[in-house]
């Protein structure tokens, strides 16, 4: 846990790469570590920079409504574990201001209680009791500054950008989500391609991206809250299954040819590929983000999540949120010269409600149906070309916690050098009454008619452009720039200095701690048969050759308790102690074998799959191997001596000393006190006796302060 918080330093944004419902099942735990640590071992972590900006992962990523959550990766439709409990623990270890528990009651109050969405009995009361060992009555319920209005937020190492979360659900409280990214986040990405942290890393072999989707280029859309364009939750890995692009003809064996999909999609697995070959390097990018004046563009370039021999040049998806219930998606595809790709197939899901066929004026578009209102949408490519779309619903094989998805399939005719196709979404309060679009080799114009506004859409998508612009958009003789200047810019953070000692500057912590508890526990225990349970129980994880052996020595010796030479007690537990081996530094080692042998034996019955339930299993090298012992050197000490068990040592044989000095001094207070008493009674001088009464005095004295001092030691 401790080097997991170290690479977490990498994460930039407080997000974790397996979405939102996968993530609480991570801080489920993590938050606990994190509680118990500073509670036992004062190991501080709740200044750590990920935990800082955790809120946002929670806060931004909620549909309106408050029921529904981003369902990236494998998902349901908003939390697997909580998220209450890791509201509250935020609010009172982070925050302090009262927006973790706002953020709480409200989810609670708006909880699904019946049908989609509901809490499993498996999830359901798991986070209980930490929600109320954790909860801080005194933080008054108070909701960030900027609730009650649309925000723009972009998870930079996630390569996600959320906009419009969380609101009450209402007319125009819309939410846009868009994924681009690297595989595994950038932290991880990065890691792994440019070979950070070396004591510990070796590739993709110590993370676990299995529970991600082929999903570069991927967008959701809820006008007026309403799911329209959704995830298809937790499915098979397909392309397909995800608002995605896939291309045709492929040039390698895929799940659908003549299609190609994205290199990570699994044919024959629950997992994603993501271990070695084209699928190890795939990866999206975030080009831009921003709002202006209450519109959002938003660019994704996506050519990486393909395989190379498509010769793809450029798959730019640009979003433009013009209306909360008006959006445009162009998609502009560049081809190399010696591209065969001819044909593009885009997908779009809602896994509630199923599309049916429209058409508009020879435009073909879909629609859906939410009680009396239609949600629709309409395609074209840049030379007016519109082919009526393919509607229907994916079933998902058995093993999957959903049973499909219905989706709309629009295939289009790509040309050299490239092709545009745009798609418009609008909800009930918008009335489209006229779409076009053209193109040249800098941009394309997109035209649009509403009922209240005209939209003219000059969307600049060559690599070197005129205009230091990616889009500016004319409505009603307003004019709204999207500027260059204002691109995303990729800054991956550096590695962390001295991360081996940092890791181990915390451990000091704990390890004198364990084995003082250790030496404690032998101590304790007297009766020969509990110890022979005891002992088993400490040893069930160590050297099981020598398990036995050690036992019947344990037992034997526990036997031998007694009186020792000159009817001195023998000191059980010390003795006991110094005699056995470090039973918990066994333990440590033989999990870490058995971690190994789990790693090894999962790699090689399914190197494409790992463990896909496996959670983000790590399996780190040793950093100790070639630092010295006795002592670490960290960025925020100086040399600290690990000395538990010279001091436990030390301890021992000055309690010895102490036992020893009290039973004289024992002995000469009753020698004295029966002098005093039988020879000093009469016939002496009053002096003589007060000078035997102050040696007295001075004697009881020695003996108060050994017997202290003795059971100080518990000698």
């Amino acid at each position: 846990m401790e080097k997991s918080l170290v690479l977490l330093q990498d994460v930039t944004d407080g997000s974790l790469y397996e979405g939102v419902a996968y993530g609480t099942y991570s801080t489920r735990s993590l938050f606990q570590y994190m509680f118990l640590v500073q509670r036992h071992f004062a190991i501080g972590h709740f200044e750590h920079p990920w935990l800082l900006k955790h809120f946002a992962f929670l806060y931004r990523t909620i549909l309106p409504g408050f029921q529904r959550t981003v369902a990236i990766a494998d998902s349901n439709y908003n939390w697997f574990y909580g998220p209450e409990s890791q509201l509250v623990f935020l609010d009172r270890y982070v925050l302090r201001n009262g927006s973790g528990n706002w953020l709480a009651d409200v989810i609670h109050q708006n909880r699904v209680t019946d049908g989609l969405g509901q809490a499993s009995k498996a999830h359901r009361w798991c986070t209980l009791h930490t929600e109320f060992i954790w909860y801080d009555p005194g933080l008054i319920p108070k909701p960030p500054s900027d609730f009650g209005t649309s925000q723009l937020h972009h998870f930079e190492d996630w390569g996600v950008v959320t906009y419009g979360s969380p609101l009450p659900a209402d007319t125009n409280r819309s939410f846009l989500s868009f994924k681009s990214g690297k595989l595994g986040g950038r932290a991880i990405f990065d890691i792994v391609h440019r070979k950070k942290y070396k004591e510990w890393i070796k590739g993709w072999r110590n993370f676990n991206a299995g529970h991600e989707h082929p999903d570069q280029n991927t967008f959701t859309f809820a006008p007026n809250g309403v799911p329209f364009i959704t995830e298809a939750l937790y499915g098979p890995k397909y392309t397909l299954l995800n608002n995605a692009v896939l291309f045709g003809p492929a040039v390698s064996v895929g799940c659908f040819k003549p299609w190609a999909g994205q290199v990570t999609e699994a044919c024959n697995s629950k997992w994603l590929k993501y271990k070695d070959g084209l699928a190890a390097d795939a990866q999206g990018k975030v080009e831009a983000a921003m709002e202006r004046q209450g519109m959002v563009f938003i660019r994704g370039e996506g050519r990486s999540a393909y395989n190379q021999e498509l010769r793809i040049r450029s798959f730019q998806r640009n979003l433009l949120l013009l209306h909360p219930q008006l959006l445009v998606v162009v998609d502009h595809i560049h081809l190399d010269p010696a591209s065969q790709t001819r044909a593009m197939s885009a997908f779009f899901h809602n896994t509630e409600l199923s599309f049916k066929h429209t058409t508009a004026d020879g435009v073909h578009g879909a629609f859906v149906f939410h009680g009396e209102d239609r949600y629709k949408m309409f395609w074209m490519d840049d030379t007016g070309y519109s082919d009526k779309g393919m509607v229907g619903y994916w079933n998902y094989p058995q093993g999957y916690p959903f049973n499909g998805s219905h989706y709309v399939n629009v295939t289009m005719p790509l040309r050299y050098p490239h092709t545009r196709v745009a798609y418009v979404f609008f909800g009930p309060g918008v009335e489209i009454q006229s779409f076009s679009l053209r193109g040249d080799d800098q941009r394309v114009d997109i035209y649009l008619a509403s009922k209240e506004h005209t939209y003219t859409i000059h969307l600049l998508t060559a690599e070197v452009t005129s205009q230091a612009l990616f889009a500016m958009v004319l409505v009603d003789h307003k004019k709204i720039v999207f500027e260059k200047e204002a691109a995303v810019v990729d800054r991956s953070p550096k590695e962390v200095e001295e991360y081996v000692n940092l890791m181990e500057d915390n451990l000091q912590h704990v390890k004198p701690i364990f084995q003082q508890m250790e030496r404690h526990i032998l101590r304790q225990v007297l009766n020969s048969a509990s110890f022979r349970k005891t002992a088993e129980h400490l040893l069930q994880f160590s050297d099981k050759k020598k398990t036995e052996e050690t036992i019947e020595k344990i037992f034997a010796m526990s036997s031998k308790q007694g009186k020792g030479k000159g009817g001195e007690r023998v000191n059980f537990g010390e003795k006991l102690s110094e005699s056995l081996p470090d039973i918990f530094a066994q333990i440590e080692v033989a999990e870490k074998k058995d971690r190994q042998r789990t790693s090894m034996r999962m790699y090689e019955d399914s190197p494409e799959e790992g463990d896909g339930n496996s959670r983000a299993f790590l399996d780190y090298v040793d950093g100790r191997k070639n630092r010295k012992e006795g002592f670490v050197k960290g960025r925020k000490f100086k040399e600290v001596h690990m000395v538990a068990t010279a001091g436990s040592e030390g301890l021992s044989s000055t309690s010895s000393y102490i036992r020893l000095f009290l039973i004289l001094n024992i002995v000469t207070f009753f020698l004295l006190l029966s002098v005093l008493l039988t020879r000093f009674q009469r016939g002496r001088s009053l002096k003589t006796q007060r000078c035997f009464y102050t040696i007295l005095l001075i004697d009881s004295s020695i003996l108060l302060y050994l017997y202290s001092s003795c059971s100080h030691t518990q000698c």
